[in-house]
């Protein structure tokens, strides 16, 4: 059995406390009220600022990066955070411009004994990856887990590749990044997934725990909190800033 402590910050951003190790995903810390352009006319403005500060939050072990380029996953203040960070895993192209490990989806990696794995995501449309460039997941897995790996989602849209990894992963806690992204200049085209989504994601898995993160604070996500509640997800909603235990 391991209890892993998870405490949301905001955004993406979650520290994932088991076993002696601290991890950091997607480290968001600027302050509210900055508008940041994503390129090619779509942009966003910051709207709630962290839970906890950086120092409030003190050292890692690791941080685990979905992507760096863009300001919601990675802003100002989380590069510097970065700085201070001994391991940063992320994608192959982020690691060719930040530093760090870079993985492609179902490459591994290691830290003591947990094992993580890069997993698929699609952060847009069919044909988008030009424009939105690399993502990935993590599903983390160690000796002990009692309902199986630690499947921290990423930016992405559902589609067949994310189903497939659920299905043969078979995670016991998930980490959903919702928000049902949408920019006016794109019209209807989603960027992340929805609540509605998600439920058709866990029809392919049967995890213990349900989690979500990035899906408020920023003006880009359109489906947030009562979305979520709309769509009958059967998660369990993280205290903002404060730890929650689970089983994992």
């Amino acid at each position: 059995m391991t209890e892993v402590t998870f405490t949301h910050v905001g955004g993406p951003t979650l520290l994932v406390e088991f076993e002696g190790l601290r991890l950091l995903t997607d480290p968001t810390f600027d302050a509210p009220g900055r508008r940041y352009d994503f390129g090619w006319g779509t942009s966003s403005t910051k709207v709630a600022g962290p839970a906890l500060t950086p120092e409030e939050i003190g050292p890692v072990d690791a941080v685990l990066l979905s992507h760096d380029h863009h300001d919601d996953n990675l802003d100002a203040a989380g590069r510097a955070f970065l700085k201070d960070v001994p391991l940063v895993i992320t994608t192959h192209s982020g690691a060719a411009r930040i530093g760090g490990t870079g993985l492609r989806p179902g490459e591994s990696t290691r830290l003591n004994d947990v094992t993580i794995t890069a997993t698929p995501c699609r952060h847009g449309p069919p044909l988008s990856h030009p424009i939105v460039g690399d993502v990935i997941g993590f599903a983390l897995e160690w000796p002990g887990q009692t309902h199986g790996p630690l499947w921290i989602t990423g930016d992405t849209v559902l589609y067949a590749p994310l189903r497939e990894t659920a299905r043969r992963l078979r995670p016991g806690t998930v980490v959903l990044h919702l928000g049902g992204v949408r920019f006016p200049i794109t019209g209807p085209l989603r960027y992340t997934m929805t609540g509605r989504d998600a439920v058709t994601l866990l029809g392919d898995m049967a995890p213990a725990n349900v989690f979500a993160v990035h899906w408020e604070g920023w003006s880009h996500f359109l489906d947030g909190r009562e979305g979520i509640v709309q769509a009958q997800l059967p998660l369990t909603w993280f205290p903002m800033g404060e730890g929650l235990t689970a089983e994992v």
